[in-house]
């Protein structure tokens, strides 16, 4: 019988063909990418279509910080909360920060009326179709509708959710 000094580096070498013996012997799989998923929602087309239509029907309405009505003005997510209160029964959350993770993300790809347009925890707006939405900027302003190409929104990264 050898000893075992003799038998351990034969061991280790073994033991080393095992574990190196599976690598690169499989064959490459090709990369497939994933489609993204379709995000539903609970809201009907027609419920999505009102929210739009209310959105638009307010342009001029005057901003007010805190102001989450037509007749005392809004801000951006006193806005959104009318809206789809009113339009839709949904009530979201009050703040923007709360906006931006309310519902499900949607690639800018996928958007439809009624989808929320998001800007970081700070600002944010109810999409209209054909690249634009409604919003109520700062203070001094009205409920306006502005395209998200224009350069000042675009630099600003939108993220979209669909509730």
């Amino acid at each position: 019988m050898r000893p075992l000094r003799a038998i351990l580096p034969c061991l280790a070498c073994a033991a080393a063909l095992l574990v190196l013996g599976g690598c690169g012997t499989s064959r490459p799989t090709a990369y497939k990418p994933q489609r993204p998923a379709i995000v539903y929602s609970p809201l009907t087309d027609e419920q999505a279509h009102d929210i739009a239509i209310h959105a638009l029907g307010l342009v001029g309405t005057p901003y007010r910080y805190g102001g989450n009505t037509p007749e005392g003005g809004f801000d951006c997510s006193g806005l959104i909360g009318y809206v789809y209160q009113s339009s839709a029964g949904v009530a979201p959350p009050r703040t923007v920060a709360q906006l931006a993770g309310f519902g499900q993300r949607v690639d800018a790809d996928q958007l439809r009326t009624g989808d929320l347009v998001v800007f970081g925890t700070h600002h944010a707006g109810i999409y209209v179709g054909e690249g634009r939405f409604v919003h109520a900027p700062s203070s001094g302003g009205t409920v306006r509708m502005d395209a998200l190409q224009a350069r000042h929104w675009a630099r600003l990264n939108p993220t979209f959710r669909r509730p």
